[in-house]
């Protein structure tokens, strides 16, 4: 990115140059007695002013190096190359999975993943999980908008309820009579988190007596086989979605207690979880996070494959969904501006229950409530609002058989999709797994030679001796993601400008970006084939 760039970025803040956001955010720039103010004219959910929430505080992330405003003075893209490691590494994380006795049988090898954030605090969540009560791993990215509230509680709790729905009916026997008596309930999931992932703590309480309504629920049903884990999924989603949007018309009289629940039934969150069991793999999808395959070819190349699809206006069978849902008097309303009723670019997500609830509920539950203004809670409702709900929380869930040359799944909000593409995604991640693998390099011919190792053996000759600045292959992606130029190659000066971005600025040019990349045990899914 060259100077006359990232002077034009600085400049167009502050000489009323109307900028467009990347697919979510309008923003035009107002001069007002020779200062500039930013008014915020569209935003994801409503199309009024949207500050950050009084409990976000409670989220916020380093924001080392980042100015705060476009009118300060000393104003510098510069940064040092620790300096920019420092803020593209502070939310790493990564698991490796124990391999015991060198018999290791479980399909996923290890996950790496990292968030950046564009919004101030970020309002992206993630989860990871091992299922202690049943078998497998889970893995979520949730992207929240009008605030972190429902992505923070969604990342809390819908993990929980997918495997409370897919536990047998004697383990939930087990878990009921041990709360009736007061015992300690089994831990139902092992978490893998951040240290910096935080949790409210002060609500836990309720989130627990929802969840054992929705599993005495479970056991009224009276059914011996239980769900698919396809129907677990579904129900787990949907019926979490539903919890949230009780929760907040129940009456409580713990201010904050009610606090949260409002802010977080008013914001909202898309979801993608995968449910990983040995050579099963699925993908509940909710909204336009994605998730998709890196496969190695037999003949050396990768290929990609998309395991989810964005529910949005752009979206032909959302559209067609949609339009079965409502009256044909709506068809022309139904979207505006490639939006849901002109307002919210997902069409599926958690919470929003501006966009679920009766126009009568709404203001009855906002009239009861204390400070809703204070909360950032607006009782604003759509033009064309005639048939809710318009908004669901189901997802969609695609199965998947993994084969050994299934070699990883990427996990990530649309933060970096829109910067990516599904191929380029893979292409970075397969390059960088290449790169680990040269500290060993074995170059010597195989037999048949064919295109695609001849490609690969190029690949690594390219890249010996030039070692990533990243070990964490999530933070490889993000940096990719922001700071290439057109070129594919990362652009220092680029990567600088789009970290120091201040706040009332960062969003024009990209969302929060949240990744989690999961490897495959090519030997334990061979061994499953082997022995089956």
């Amino acid at each position: 990115m060259s100077r006359t760039v990232s002077s034009w970025i600085l400049s167009s803040a502050r000489n009323s140059i109307v900028l467009r956001g990347k697919g979510r955010l309008y923003s035009v720039c107002i001069p007002n007695r020779n200062k500039i103010k930013w008014k915020l004219v569209f935003s994801e959910t409503r199309p009024y002013p949207a500050g950050s929430c009084s409990l976000d505080n409670i989220f916020s992330l380093k924001k080392a190096f980042r100015h705060t405003s476009t009118e300060e003075e000393q104003f510098s893209f510069q940064l040092s190359p620790s300096q920019i490691n420092e803020i593209l590494r502070a939310g790493e994380l990564s698991h490796k999975i124990l391999d015991l006795k060198g018999k290791n049988a479980n399909s996923v090898l290890r996950f790496e993943s990292n968030q950046l954030a564009s919004n101030t605090p970020i309002e992206d969540r993630r989860s990871a999980a091992t299922c202690l009560q049943t078998r497998g791993m889970m893995f979520g990215v949730f992207d929240g908008h009008a605030g972190s509230a429902c992505a923070q509680a969604v990342s809390e709790r819908l993990l929980h309820y997918i495997a409370v729905s897919l536990m047998s009916r004697q383990t939930l026997e087990e878990i009921e009579l041990a709360v009736e008596c007061m015992k300690p309930v089994l831990p139902v999931l092992e978490w893998h988190k951040h240290p910096n992932d935080v949790e409210y703590r002060e609500i836990t309480s309720q989130y627990f007596e929802s969840l054992r309504v929705y599993w005495q629920h479970l056991l009224d049903l009276d059914a011996e086989l239980g769900f698919s884990l396809e129907e677990a999924m579904i129900c787990a989603f949907k019926r979490l979605d539903s919890d949230m949007s009780l929760e907040v018309q129940a009456p409580q009289e713990n201010e904050l207690m009610r606090n949260i629940a409002l802010q977080v039934a008013f914001s909202g969150a898309t979801a993608c979880v995968a449910h990983i069991d040995g050579v099963h793999l699925h993908v509940a999808n909710t909204g336009d996070c994605r998730a998709v395959l890196g496969v190695h070819e037999e003949d050396g190349t990768w290929s990609t494959l998309p395991l989810t699809r964005d529910h949005n206006a752009f979206d032909d069978c959302e559209i067609r969904r949609l339009k079965r849902e409502h009256p044909r008097s709506e068809e022309k309303t139904l979207f505006v501006n490639d939006r849901l009723l002109g307002i919210l670019m997902p069409t599926r997500a958690f919470g929003d229950v501006q966009l679920k609830w009766s126009k009568e509920l709404q203001h009855s539950v906002l009239e009861n409530s204390c400070d809703v203004e204070g909360l950032n809670i607006y009782q604003y409702v759509p033009p064309n609002y005639h048939t809710p709900p318009y908004l669901t929380a189901e997802p969609e869930v695609t199965y998947h058989k993994l084969r050994s040359k299934d070699k990883f799944l990427v996990i990530a909000s649309d933060g970096l999709w829109e910067l990516l593409s599904n191929e380029k995604v893979v292409q970075l991640v397969a390059g960088h797994l290449t790169e680990l693998n040269v500290q060993k390099p074995q170059l010597a011919f195989e037999k048949p030679v064919n295109l695609g190792y001849m490609h690969s053996l190029l690949l690594q000759r390219k890249n010996r001796g030039i070692a990533s600045l990243d070990q964490n292959v999530a933070t490889h992606l993000i940096r990719h993601a922001i700071g290439s130029n057109e070129y594919g190659e990362v652009d220092q000066e680029k990567l600088a400008a789009m970290l120091t971005l201040p706040e009332d600025l960062a969003r024009m040019y990209r969302d929060d970006i949240t990744v989690t990349v999961v490897y495959f045990n090519s030997e334990a899914i061979e061994n499953y084939y082997r022995n089956n």
